[in-house]
């Protein structure tokens, strides 16, 4: 019988923002991908996309983008999502963006305000996968 460490492997890309500390941008274990959350850092810049919420919402999406890509995966793999808002007054904004990238059938999502996000950004995103 195989352990459980010997399936996972880390998946990372130079198209999303490096990971700031001991994590991974995600993990691969089986046909499941669990993704980091992700924020509206341009991975270019290293520096925080400037904007209103829509603005930051299309960064992090580009970001998870990214992360799926490099797992061979796209957003028709995404089951499920949480969101993390400062401001849940923001949702419209950012439903708006992340409708534009999500496939059906539709993943589950969880949306919370958060009382504060790394880097003081607006929006923050993770997902799970599977293929």
């Amino acid at each position: 019988m195989t352990s459980p460490s010997a399936e996972r492997r880390a998946v990372s890309t130079d198209a999303a923002p490096a990971a700031i500390g001991p994590y991974s941008q995600a993990v691969q274990c089986g046909n499941f991908l669990f993704a980091s959350g992700q924020i509206p850092v341009d991975p270019a810049t290293a520096t925080i996309v400037e904007g209103d919420t829509a603005a930051q919402t299309e960064q992090v999406m580009r970001n998870l983008s990214a992360v799926l890509s490099a797992a061979g995966m796209s957003f028709s793999h995404v089951v499920k999502t949480t969101v993390y808002l400062r401001d849940l007054s923001d949702f419209d904004a950012m439903n708006a963006v992340y409708g534009r990238f999500v496939v059906a059938p539709l993943p589950a999502r969880a949306t919370i305000q958060a009382a504060r996000l790394p880097r003081d950004v607006r929006v923050e995103i993770d997902l799970i996968a599977v293929r």
